[in-house]
């Protein structure tokens, strides 16, 4: 059997987060709702919970940018893991573009639980706090 490393592990966690915010921020919902496991959740302060492919479906449509947006995902620390589960802890910066230019909208952080799959590492949990 091939262990995973650490490295292995924490590449793995932090392209899964990459895929994530670059299609949310690029409006892409399928490939969106391809970094969740089949029985996914996200839990984001006013804006619900959300578990199965349907579901986030339904919920990251309704949520497509109708401006610039970027998401800024740093600081990802995985905090526990093996082969087939980690949990990470990252920092996000939500900007949007104005008239004015770009604002930070919300500063909050993540917390992730991800299992792979074989293939990837797919979100099973994502929740978010915000601290603004």
């Amino acid at each position: 059997m091939n262990m995973a490393t650490y490295a292995d592990v924490v590449e793995g966690v932090r392209a899964t987060i990459a895929a994530y915010t670059h299609a949310l921020d690029d409006g892409r919902t399928d490939d969106v709702v391809a970094t969740f496991c089949a029985d996914g959740m996200c839990d984001i302060p006013g804006m619900g919970t959300h578990v199965g492919h349907d579901a986030l479906h339904e919920a990251y449509a309704a949520w497509k940018p109708k401006r610039p947006q970027r998401h800024l995902v740093v600081n990802t620390l995985v905090t526990d893991w093996n082969d087939h589960e980690a949990t990470a802890i990252s920092d996000v910066v939500f900007l949007l573009q104005g008239k004015a230019g770009w604002a930070v909208q919300v500063v909050g952080r993540y917390h992730d639980t991800l299992h792979h799959d074989g293939e990837a590492w797919r979100f099973h949990r994502r929740a978010a706090e915000f601290v603004t």
